[in-house]
């Protein structure tokens, strides 16, 4: 009787070290796999959101050309003078946005994602086998929003003038024993424009790589 319970204790001890040393190599293997896979889906998740409030808005205020964003003020000689922004307008339109994209985020936060334990080892294999494990989103602060204009050349005496609405957020990806930060921003262009002046005496070629923010940010 008693070589049985020292058997069974045994058993019972090589069971508890097997299941230690499975959580320890979990932890310290698999828990920076998991939280990449995590960062990589909540991305994808949190950009196709932030795009579907700018889409969602863009349509409510449609048609949403230039001309209802910018005005073009010429001098005496016909020449551009001077560029004004409607800024209540895009002020609404970027605060709308930012609503809208935060309550998209929460919903996903909501739902959360999971993510099969045999995809974290690497193995094609076991890829999309095993228990999965749930990955909680919590969005962190407040979307913000943010006009940028981009000016690039079209042509000779011919400039090309593209608004873009940046959407920035932060979502924290939460396991059991970890967490990690990720930064969600996209870029959704929301008017264009060729402006058309004076042919100057001399040309410069400007490079697409110089922006300049003339609009207000909401």
């Amino acid at each position: 009787m008693r070589r049985i319970i020292r058997r069974a204790r045994i058993i019972i001890i090589a069971v508890l070290v097997v299941i230690l040393i499975a959580y320890i190599y979990m932890d310290f293997n698999l828990k920076p796999v998991i939280l990449s896979m995590a960062e990589a889906k909540a991305r994808v998740m949190g950009v196709e959101a932030i795009n579907n409030a700018a889409y969602e808005i863009m349509r409510e205020f449609s048609p949403l050309t230039y001309d209802a964003l910018i005005t073009i003020i010429q001098d005496n000689d016909g020449r551009v003078a001077m560029l004004q922004a409607d800024t209540m307008r895009m002020n609404e339109i970027g605060t709308r946005t930012a609503l809208l994209a935060q309550r998209n985020l929460d919903a996903l936060a909501a739902t959360g994602m999971r993510i099969p334990l045999g995809a974290a080892t690497g193995s094609k294999l076991l890829a999309g086998r095993g228990p999965a494990i749930t990955v909680n989103l919590v969005p962190m602060g407040s979307v913000s929003t943010e006009f940028v204009s981009e000016f690039t050349q079209a042509g000779i005496n011919q400039t090309r003038h593209r608004i873009y609405l940046k959407i920035k957020a932060s979502v924290r990806m939460v396991i059991p024993t970890a967490s990690n930060v990720s930064e969600v921003s996209a870029y959704v262009q929301i008017a264009e424009s060729i402006i058309v002046g004076q042919v100057p005496n001399t040309f410069a070629d400007i490079q697409p790589d110089n922006v300049l923010d003339l609009l207000p940010g909401s």
